[in-house]
């Protein structure tokens, strides 16, 4: 007796086929006979997938039918990681944030997509995240299959995979607070790039040498440490204000305004976030020193 299973799709429909081919080939090598037919009806095109066993080993029809939908099953969820979650993510950030231009839709999007195929704390790769969620999609499937031969993948997806689809809304939502934070950013960046090139230099070179505590000295290029006077305004504006140490340090260096700033991290790590937020601003101005005398002051805890 012929098993059927009818695929409604309203996309994707030459990947779908080619992927249930594929799939069920596998079902052919074992004896049984595959009818593939094509059948478009307004908006959807519905896949027939028909399966005999034409072997002599003697199959069941209950377990020609749960093979044969394990296979579709393998198909499906195949496509829908491979195929509709481009698509879908694609809608959710066009849709959400229409107000969003294309160039800037599609960063959103690579952001969204990085969210949900790596974790930088737990070090897995991409093929961990989609295959924790291929398997999610195919437990599912293999659940409707169960006591149904009829799916249309649009449907399914909608009222069957809702939590799937919610991780790909809070990967775009993620994605959206990046790319503003990111942009903000980039406009602070320009904005005290601005300030720095309004102004002339009071001190040719600083030598900025950070202590383990985070505590940051200035000396000029003759290794003496800086006057004082050039911070005290800076200092009597802070007063009232939360800030840490690296913000005290860039919002020094702007108000001296320095030809070339040269970091001196000795032994210890140099602050990654904070060099990189001066190298924006200042750019060529800036270097890292590989080891000196003043290096070494960085290792005092004092």
């Amino acid at each position: 007796m012929a098993q059927a299973i009818s695929i409604g799709a309203t996309r994707n429909i030459g990947e779908l086929k080619d992927m249930l081919s594929r799939e069920l080939r596998f079902l052919e090598n074992e004896g049984f006979r595959i009818r593939l037919e094509e059948n478009p009806a307004g908006n959807l095109t519905f896949l027939s997938c028909r399966v005999s066993n034409r072997s002599n080993r003697g199959f069941s029809d209950e377990h020609t039918a749960a093979v044969f939908k394990r296979y579709v099953a393998h198909a499906l969820s195949d496509i829908i990681l491979g195929q509709w979650e481009k698509l879908l993510l694609t809608d959710i950030i066009r849709e959400n944030y229409y107000y969003f231009n294309e160039e800037e839709r599609g960063t959103i999007y690579r952001y969204a997509s990085n969210y949900i195929n790596q974790d930088g704390e737990n070090g897995h790769s991409s093929s961990h995240y989609q295959a924790v969620r291929r398997n999610k999609i195919l437990h599912k499937l293999v659940e409707f299959l169960r006591n149904n031969n009829d799916i249309v993948i649009d449907g399914f997806i909608r009222f069957r995979l809702k939590e799937y689809v919610g991780e790909l809304q809070a990967a775009a939502d993620r994605a959206v607070d990046e790319f503003l934070m990111e942009r903000e950013y980039k406009e602070f960046i320009q904005l005290l790039k601005y300030f720095v090139e309004i102004q002339d230099p009071r001190i040719d070179v600083v030598h900025v040498v950070i202590k383990p505590n985070g505590v940051f000295k200035l000396f000029d290029d003759q290794h003496r440490v800086i006057n004082s006077e050039y911070m005290e305004g800076l200092m009597l504006d802070l007063v009232d204000s939360e800030i840490n140490y690296e913000d005290m340090l860039i919002s020094t260096l702007i108000t001296i305004a320095p030809q070339e700033i040269v970091f001196h991290p000795g032994k210890g790590e140099a602050p990654r976030n904070t060099i990189e937020t001066i190298k924006n601003v200042f750019t060529h101005r800036v270097k890292v020193c590989n080891g000196c005398e003043l290096c070494n002051i960085s290792t005092d805890k004092n």
